[in-house]
C-alpha cells in the first residue's frame, strides 16, 4: 500500500505520516524500487493507534511510549495505567483551568450592558491584565 492509499485507510495525512517517520513515531517503510513508500497491515495498525491515541489527548511523547509498550509483549499493564492516568490528570488541571476562563468570561459579559455606549466592563477588566486602562484608551476612548 502506498502513502495515499494508507493516509486514506487511516485517515491519517500523508503529511503527518512523513511527519511521524521523521521523528521515529513510525518505523520507516519499505521502499518500491521507484522509491515510493510502501505500508505494510502492521504499519497500518500503528497509524490506527497513533491516530486514536491523539484523538485521546496524547502528547507524542506519551503515544511513543505507549507504543513502545503495545509492541512489548512482556509489557506491564501497570506502566500502561500509569500512563493514562497522567494524561487522565493533565486533563483534569485543563478542564479546571477551561472552567474557570468560561465562569470568567460569562460573569464579564453579564457584567456588560451590551448597548451602543463605550462602557465596556469586559475590556476594562481585560485592560488591567495588560496595564490599567491602556486598552480601554484604545478602544473606547
Amino acid at each position: 500500500m502506498n502513502i495515499g492509499q494508507a493516509a486514506s485507510e487511516t485517515g491519517v495525512s500523508a503529511k503527518m505520516i512523513r511527519y511521524y517517520e521523521s521523528i521515529a513515531l513510525l518505523k520507516p517503510s519499505a521502499r518500491s524500487d521507484a522509491g515510493y513508500r510502501i505500508y505494510t497491515p502492521q504499519d497500518l495498525h500503528a497509524l490506527h493507534f497513533i491516530k486514536r491515541s491523539r484523538n485521546l489527548g496524547f502528547s507524542l511523547g506519551q503515544i511513543r511510549e505507549l507504543l513502545s509498550l503495545w509492541q512489548n509483549d512482556q509489557r506491564a499493564s501497570a506502566d500502561v495505567k500509569s500512563i493514562a492516568l497522567a494524561h487522565v490528570a493533565e486533563l483534569d488541571q485543563r478542564i479546571a483551568e477551561l472552567t474557570d476562563m468560561r465562569n470568567t468570561l460569562n460573569q464579564l459579559a453579564s457584567s456588560c450592558h451590551g448597548d451602543d455606549k463605550p462602557d465596556c466592563p469586559i475590556l476594562q477588566n481585560l485592560g488591567l491584565a495588560m496595564g490599567e486602562g491602556s486598552a480601554n484608551k484604545a478602544c473606547c476612548g
